[in-house]
């Protein structure tokens, strides 16, 4: 039997994501419930570490089948094991087919101090065939590279893409609005990112992001310098020289906006593609 952590007697294969459990049919049923239970372990785990222990585990068991090793990268990807991550999604697309894992992938580059390999992911041809939620999740791990490089502007304008302003949310809308007002807040547009986190947080359900606490703090910051200001200037008079400074604010340029999740990037609790294999 492999090494690994101990799985708990309360855990049984059918606790598995019918979908994963699926993908386990080609091997011997007793291999494939032994399997099942250490990818239930990992998704149940509450230390990335040890999820991670627990894929390593199944992986021993049937390295072959694409779901183990797509665990094995999401679980890595949690524990902040960026190299291990790459390779295991590497084989696990190889081995699949799917185009799911590439977000994960190229912030694996960009957490990897290669953001030139990650807009490589980001750029390729092939992402047009992937669906919507994908190439959006590739904007993300964009933004957070453009802000890496000390450009925010460039990391919002990143995602300015319809579904940011079209009205309809969708499952992957909260981690879209967190990246947006994220990067407008690293633009110096605090005002603007208080917006977007609240829109984070009534788009998030699940409390997947801490979108609430983000927009309270902001809120919090904002009512704040607004009652200093009124402390140090009082009332603002009307003066001929705030008159003559109208005109020339609407002349100005206005400032650029722009761009799913945490941080620039997949979040670590949304990332997997498979909800069920870790």
């Amino acid at each position: 039997m492999p090494t690994g952590p101990q799985v708990p007697d309360t855990i049984s294969a059918d606790q598995l994501d019918p979908q994963v459990r699926a993908e386990l049919r080609t091997l011997p049923g007793d291999l494939a419930d032994a399997v099942a239970r250490r990818l239930v372990a990992a998704d149940l785990a509450e230390d990335p570490e040890q999820a991670y222990q627990f894929t390593l585990a199944a992986r021993r068991l049937a390295a072959r089948v694409g779901v183990i090793r797509e665990a094995c990268g999401i679980a890595a990807y949690r524990a902040g094991r960026w190299g291990d991550a790459l390779a295991e999604l590497r084989t696990a697309r190889r081995l699949t087919g799917r185009g799911g894992y590439l977000p994960l992938m190229a912030d694996c580059e960009r957490a990897l101090g290669r953001p030139d390999r990650a807009l490589a992911i980001i750029n390729d041809p092939g992402v047009s065939g992937l669906n919507r939620e994908v190439q959006v999740e590739l904007r993300i791990v964009e933004s957070g590279i453009r802000r890496d490089e000390g450009r925010p502007a460039a990391a919002a304008v990143a995602l300015q893409v319809p579904e940011l302003t079209d009205g309809r949310l969708r499952p992957w809308s909260a981690r879209l609005f967190y990246a947006y007002a994220d990067a407008l807040l690293d633009a110096g547009r605090a005002e603007e990112a208080r917006d977007w986190f609240g829109r984070a947080a009534a788009a998030d359900a699940d409390g997947e992001t801490d979108a609430a606490e983000r927009f309270e703090d902001l809120d919090t910051a904002v009512l704040e310098d607004l009652a200093a200001s009124d402390d140090d200037t009082g009332p603002a008079e009307a003066t001929h020289e705030t008159e003559d400074a109208g005109p020339a604010a609407e002349d100005a340029e206005p400032a650029v906006e722009g761009r799913p999740a945490k941080e620039a990037g997949p979040a670590a609790e949304d990332a997997g593609p498979v909800d069920g294999a870790g």
